[in-house]
């Protein structure tokens, strides 16, 4: 690797036009220097939890929370999903589809999903399936059976494969509508299947949905009893109120279930910025991004808006609610070596932690936990170099210059993921199951017996 010297120029250039970080706030690293064991010790509690909310931020690998917290608030600075009292590692790899006693040591988020929704490892591309096919039983599958009220939020299609692995059972993930039935052809309706990603998730019924994928939704079912139908009109007749923008969200009756569905296709992105090249970037910044659809909520309103409605449906009663809440495209913008776009979704992923947070401190009976489905690309590479990959430089919170390398997959091919471990952190009763470094499929059996499930 080498220096770029016009590079060096620039970002002087910019880390001075920056307000300068006082050393001090550099001494201790943000390590703290108090004994936090008396915190740990009250940060562990068993029995039972009213709620579980579960925030994944998809290929949301350390490198990428570490990216986002140098960006959004310095080195030094801790994100709301770094204050959670108790964090491990968990492993993410999938199996082979021919020889499922062996691994395939990087996942997708088909075969990772399954993995914390059903406790049972399967191939990638699979949506809660065996690898011979058969469905497995989903933690919001179960937990609704029990009688807790359950929710689905996404800012991509909710028919993508993290959202789809609680709600339906096929072959393959790209099985969105009745119309792209193809490559799972035993769970068409026509073929006497249960039906697409989508008309199994109107069957399943989760009491909130929220996200995007309306393509699939206005497609018409090709078998069974709704013959004719588009996946919408089962979703109106089965009692759900359908919204599609986020002033039909603010005046949903919160107190029935909601189906909200904000683009036809993934939700658009916060924040936009440089394209990495070969030969870096001049130092700059990231910008909101002002071709984003005003009518779209942003994830934290969703979150927001899930939790109040699941809180409001289970209120009186013993029983609460279990939540997904998914930051999608941190996933997405890494595939797509985009450093703006996908720190701009984790800021609003960890916004919406944030949120989660605050509702468990007014319940303490709330299981919160934090995590990623799988590594990616995305690294902190020396400032100003360069590597076999294309980089981005961007100047960060602390006024300092940093540079992101995109390097698995020649540019502008799509980024690979990584088969590394990954953050699993966690506050309220079981919390101390992520501790250490477990397997994905652990986080089933934590959220099921937090709920007192019988798995």
């Amino acid at each position: 690797m080498h220096i770029n010297r016009t590079w060096k120029i620039l970002a002087t250039a910019a880390a001075a036009a920056v307000v300068a970080v006082p050393v001090a706030a550099f001494a201790h690293g943000g390590s703290g220097q108090d004994d936090r064991t008396d915190a740990a010790k009250h940060a562990i509690v068993g029995g039972k939890a009213r709620n579980v909310i579960m925030l994944l931020g998809d290929g949301m690998g350390d490198s990428e929370i570490t990216i986002a917290r140098n960006y959004q608030v310095g080195a030094s600075g801790r994100l709301a999903m770094d204050t959670l009292p108790l964090t491990g590692e968990y492993t993410t790899y999938a199996v082979q589809k021919a020889d499922p006693t062996k691994p395939d040591y990087v996942t997708d988020s088909a075969a990772s999903g399954t993995g914390w929704s059903t406790g049972h490892k399967t191939y990638n591309g699979a949506i809660s399936v065996l690898p011979n096919g058969d469905p497995l039983p989903t933690i919001l599958e179960l937990a609704k059976s029990a009688g807790y009220k359950t929710g689905d939020v996404s800012t991509a299609e909710i028919q993508d494969a993290t959202p789809a692995v609680l709600v339906s059972h096929v072959t393959d993930r790209s099985c969105y509508g009745p119309n792209t039935m193809g490559p799972c052809p035993t769970n068409a309706t026509e073929n006497g299947g249960a039906g697409s990603i989508s008309e199994q998730l109107v069957k399943t019924h989760p009491d909130v949905v929220l996200g995007g994928g309306s393509t699939s939704f206005n497609q018409v079912i090709k078998g069974g009893a709704d013959v004719g139908k588009t996946v919408f009109q089962t979703a109106s007749a089965s009692g759900y109120q359908l919204v599609s923008d986020a002033s039909g969200l603010a005046a949903a009756n919160l107190n029935k279930p909601i189906l909200g569905t904000f683009a036809p296709g993934n939700m658009d992105l916060e924040w936009v910025g440089p394209t990495p090249t070969a030969t870096g970037t001049p130092a700059s910044t990231c910008q909101v991004n002002a071709a984003r659809n005003p009518a779209q909520p942003h994830l934290s309103v969703m979150a927001d808006t899930a939790i109040k409605a699941l809180d409001k449906q289970s209120r009186g009663n013993r029983k609460g609610f279990f939540l997904q809440i998914e930051g999608a495209s941190i996933d997405k913008q890494d595939h797509a070596a985009n450093p703006c776009g996908q720190i701009g979704e984790t800021v609003e992923f960890d916004k919406a932690i944030d949120v989660a947070l605050d509702y468990q401190k007014q319940h303490p009976d709330t299981l919160v936990i934090v995590t990623a489905d799988h590594g990616h690309t995305s690294q902190i590479v020396a400032a100003g170099s360069t590597t076999t990959g294309v980089t981005a430089t961007l100047v960060t919170h602390d006024g300092a210059p940093m540079t992101i390398s995109y390097a698995t997959t020649p540019f502008p091919g799509s980024q690979q993921h990584t088969g590394t471990e990954v953050r699993i952190a966690a506050s309220g009763p079981q919390a101390a199951n992520v501790l250490g470094v477990t397997n994905q499929t652990d986080l089933f059996f934590t959220m099921a017996r937090a709920l007192g499930l019988h798995v």
